[in-house]
């Protein structure tokens, strides 16, 4: 990714319809997502969502501000620089032939990558790391033929015993929509 690239993590209510909420925040900013990862958390009201974008720090405040207005959303930050770790997942379909196989699997285990299905023509290799270290691997592949990839995007965390997402020891009361009174109908007069 080049640019001025945000990590943005999110905490929010795990109800349908938070994601499109998000996004279209983003969207009407023009911000061009690079990844979203969502994923629960260890409370089961609660999912964490780890966005990626691209944008200029004045901007990505602006929004981030609004996002924090949404009622879905719990807590949001922008760790960009704070320290931190930083993963992707990768699951890679590569071409693959007797001739090939071995080389492939030396590239495999160099990269502590792991093979999670072999078939006749092709092997799918699973990589979980930092976007240079499953870029570098993709390049070397690229070489037997990629048949397909999929890629989750970055998820991270910041490092040490505090984090800006980390909930206090009590359980965390969500916040409730007060949805209008449902007006009488003449047959209950």
């Amino acid at each position: 990714m080049n640019g001025p690239y945000h990590t943005l993590v999110a905490l929010v209510e795990d109800r349908p319809g938070v994601l499109n909420r998000v996004s279209s925040v983003l969207r009407r900013r023009d911000f061009n997502i690079e990844s979203i990862a969502v994923g629960r958390t260890d409370q089961p009201e609660l999912s964490r969502m780890t966005i990626v974008v691209n944008a200029e720090s004045a901007n990505v405040e602006q929004v981030r501000k609004q996002l924090s207005k949404l009622i879905d959303v719990v807590k949001i930050f922008d760790i960009t620089e704070e320290s931190k770790v930083e993963r992707e997942l990768a699951l890679i379909k590569v071409k693959t032939t007797p001739a090939t196989r071995g080389e492939i699997i030396h590239i495999v285990n160099i990269f502590r990558a792991n093979i999670v299905d072999v078939a006749p023509d092709s092997m799918i290799v699973e990589v979980t790391g930092d976007e240079d270290k499953i870029s570098s691997l993709l390049a070397l592949l690229q070489g037997f033929g990629i048949k397909e990839m999929a890629r989750t995007g970055r998820i991270a965390i910041t490092r040490g015993g505090t984090g800006p997402l980390i909930i206090d020891e009590e359980p965390k009361v969500i916040r409730q929509v007060r949805k209008p009174p449902v007006p009488e109908s003449p047959a209950n007069w």
